[in-house]
């Protein structure tokens, strides 16, 4: 399954992130309640991007996020990608990103 995702290549300033799921419970092994997963913040690893958009004159616009970065998400948004492996993908534009999480 890995195979196909490798074969998606996102075009202009989409973005594909696999979602990061929520902790369901402490380092120290206590079980979290569902309530408290749903208000972390949405986080994704960035897989793959494209090459950027164009800009009114034709010129292109780099892409500020790269392969690797972790990045928040919406809470709605983003086109779900499924590839049959249990894990969660969606294809973003670059400016519906929320931020890139540093130190991460």
């Amino acid at each position: 399954m890995a195979s196909r995702l490798r074969a998606i290549r996102p075009l202009l300033d989409r973005v594909l992130v696999q979602r990061v799921k929520p902790a369901t419970k402490t380092a120290g092994g206590i079980l979290l309640p569902e309530s408290s997963a749903a208000n972390e913040l949405k986080e994704g690893e960035v897989l793959a991007v494209g090459p950027g958009r164009r800009a009114a004159n034709g010129e292109l616009v780099p892409m500020e996020v790269k392969s690797g970065d972790k990045v928040m998400l919406p809470e709605y948004g983003g086109v779900s990608v499924n590839v049959g492996d249990g894990n969660e993908y969606a294809l973003f534009r670059e400016d519906e990103l929320i931020g890139v999480l540093q130190g991460k």
